[in-house]
């Protein structure tokens, strides 16, 4: 029983890796890491909206009870 369920494991293995697709770095990524200088303009603006917006729902706020 443990060495046809070792095969079975074996066989699906070597189909996940036979199926795997090698190829460039980063060309899965849903952005392009070509430019510099844009994805550096990316990444600003991406956190800088997470980390801005709590600041800004306060400010909302704050000014809203005035």
């Amino acid at each position: 029983m443990l060495g046809r369920s070792s095969v079975l494991l074996r066989n699906a293995v070597k189909g996940l890796v036979r199926n795997h697709h090698g190829g460039v770095p980063g060309e899965n990524l849903p952005f392009e890491v070509g430019n510099k200088y844009k994805l550096t303009a990316i990444f600003i603006v991406f956190f800088g909206s997470g980390l801005g917006l709590p600041f800004l729902a306060l400010r909302h706020q704050l000014l809203k009870q005035q």
